[in-house]
């Protein structure tokens, strides 16, 4: 990644408020002291390739705040966006333990704060300690869970709604606070529509069907899922 697109912060994993509520961060203090030793953090402004598909992966990057697309191109061109990664995914972890290359390409949707940790560095902290191994495992596992499910909504929703509403109900169950699913959408149309499996013409179409419905909320980039039962039966 250029250095022309992120400014280097001190590390402060200890003093991260959220830590406690990260799968992969939450750490007990000798493995946490450790952890906060190696790599470093940066700001990174948005529209910023943290790393490309078929790049060699020579390290991993801990989002800590802010939001990125992972995406992936065939051979004609065409663009699919796998996943939206929130606050607290690890990234490109499966590469680097592989020693495989990334397999999406990798770009901030707003400005991030991440920490870059190096190949070698991360193999050695995840061999001293069990505990952030296994909290490598969990996370691994989630993105199995997470690509699992997003074949099956692109395979087996019937109707562009239920591609939609599965799209929308994954965002807002990671992004909820308190219980409420309400969320910032920092893509556009047709980048939804991307990640559904959808035209872009058929995601205004559809938001706007949601929002008669009193299913779905919207002001301006605020997105609030208002009947969060009847969409989940939509995406079921």
């Amino acid at each position: 990644m250029s250095t022309t697109c992120a400014s280097q912060i001190n590390n402060n994993c200890t003093r991260c408020p959220l830590r406690l509520q990260r799968a992969f961060c939450n750490l007990g203090q000798d493995a946490l002291r450790e952890f906060d030793s190696i790599g470093f953090r940066m700001d990174v402004p948005k529209g910023a390739v943290l790393f490309h598909e078929a790049d060699k992966a020579e390290s991993v990057l801990v989002l800590c705040t802010g939001q990125v697309k992972l995406s992936c191109t065939s051979r004609d061109g065409r663009t699919l966006i796998h996943k939206i990664a929130m606050a607290g995914d690890v990234l490109g972890l499966g590469a680097v333990i592989s020693g495989a290359r990334f397999e999406v390409t990798c770009e901030t949707i707003v400005p991030c704060t991440v920490k870059k940790i190096s190949r070698r560095d991360m193999l050695r902290f995840l061999e001293r300690h069990g505990e952030a191994s296994m909290h490598a495992a969990k996370a691994l596992s989630e993105e199995y869970k997470s690509a699992f499910f997003d074949a099956r909504r692109l395979a087996l929703s019937s109707s562009a709604a239920g591609k939609l509403a599965g799209v929308l109900m994954e965002w807002a169950n990671a992004a909820q606070i308190n219980g409420e699913l309400r969320f910032t959408m920092a893509l556009t149309h047709e980048d939804l529509a991307s990640l559904a499996g959808l035209s872009r013409e058929t995601v205004t179409r559809t938001l706007g069907k949601f929002q008669r419905e009193k299913l779905l909320s919207i002001r301006g980039t605020m997105f609030h899922i208002l009947e969060p039962q009847r969409m989940a039966d939509l995406a079921a």
